[in-house]
Order: C-alpha cells, then structure tokens, then sequence
C-alpha cells in the first residue's frame, strides 16, 4: 500500500507539471529507479502497475529481473548507470534502453553486441553537462561527434541525458540538455530525478528517473 501512494503522488506531481508546462502526461516516462533494491522491494511497485525500471549496474539487474520478468509481462528495463565496454553484450541481452552511451569505445561496443545479438537498442548520450571531472558523461563540444559515430554504427538514439552538478540550482542544466537535443534533432531528454522532475519536465523532460520518492531513503 506504501508503494502504491508513493507511486500515486509522483503521478499527481508529474500530472500536475505537465499541466503547468502545457504538456500531455503521456510525454513523460517515469523510471523508476531501483538499484540496491531488492525484489520484495519492486514487487509492490509491479503490483501498483509501475513497468518500467532503471538500474545502475549490468551484474545486479542480471541477478534480479530475469525472475521478475518472468512473473511480470511488459517489463521495460532501462540502464542508467555507467557500462564498461566490456559489458556490453550483457547490457544489450537484458535492458531495454542505456542511457550511458558516453565514449567513442562504447560506441563500438554496444555496435559489436547488438549486431550479435540481432537486436538494436535505443541509447541516450550521456552529457556531462555540468563539465565535473569526476563525472561520467561525453563533453558538451564532443556531443555531435559522438552522435554521428552511434548513427554510423547504426544505434538507435532516443536523446540525451544528464546529471547535473549536486547542489546546484538545476533548470539552466535541463534548459540547456533541451537545446543540445533540439540542435541536434533528438527528441529524448533524459533528465530529473527525486529532487527535480518537476522543474526537469516544465523544461522538456521525455524520461525522468526517480528512486528514493518510490522507494524511500536508502538505509
């Protein structure tokens, strides 16, 4: 019952934003973040009639969703974390979407993986739209080179995503993710977690990726 009013109030808010920004609720994605999460912490998101899910690594997703998945029909797993190279034909058998496509090596990667596997999986750029060294993420002047190598590599690009700098006011970080994805004729925007979407969806937001409002502070 928790999870279902979690899942509840973050509805009304993204309704409620969408209003506000003119836009339909079906724009929005919700992902519902659930890394560290164990299963009997997801099952009642999945009987609430929450489908789609992101996690942040490839080893911990295997270890729990094929099980779900098997329970749950319309499960849409989405890779929001970083992804190693080398990880790339586990990434492409078991998620949906990777939102982390940041480097050049992973382009050839993700390319190698889904031509083996026989399936294309949509990608967002990751930008590292706040220019922080410790963060993962393409720079912002690399982007259209990035962009057209995933496009010669015939990888099916859903938009952009970022992360912007923690603790800072975020609207002009989503603002401008929106403008790089314009320019740049995308028409995902990967933005927006627990403490924004709000602010991420009045300024485009396609996905936004929320945990802890779901889950709850993790102990």
């Amino acid at each position: 019952m928790i999870a279902n009013a979690a899942l509840q109030e973050v509805q009304a808010d993204i309704a409620k934003a969408c209003k506000i920004a003119r836009r339909e609720v079906d724009e929005v994605t919700l992902i519902a973040i659930s890394k560290t999460h164990q299963a009997d912490a997801i099952v009642p998101l999945l009987d609430a009639g929450q489908r789609v899910f992101g996690e942040n690594r490839v080893q911990e997703a295997q270890g729990k969703w094929p099980a779900l998945k098997e329970r749950y029909d319309g499960i849409e797993l989405h890779l929001v974390g970083q992804l190693q190279s080398n990880k790339a034909d586990d990434a492409v058998a078991l998620f949906d979407a990777i939102h982390s496509l940041d480097r050049p090596s992973l382009v050839k990667g993700l390319a190698k993986a889904m031509d083996k596997a026989g399936r294309r999986i949509p990608c967002f750029v990751q930008v590292n739209i706040g220019a922080e060294e410790q963060k993962g993420g393409c720079a912002i002047a690399d982007v259209p080179g990035l962009l057209e190598q995933a496009r010669g590599a015939d990888i099916p690009l859903a938009g952009l995503m970022c992360v912007p700098p923690f603790g800072i006011e975020p609207a002009p970080f989503f603002a401008l993710l929106d403008k790089m994805a314009r320019d740049n004729g995308l028409d995902g925007r990967s933005m927006g977690m627990s403490g924004d979407y709000e602010t991420a969806i009045m300024l485009g937001a396609t996905h936004i990726r929320v945990g802890t409002a779901l889950f709850g502070e993790r102990g």
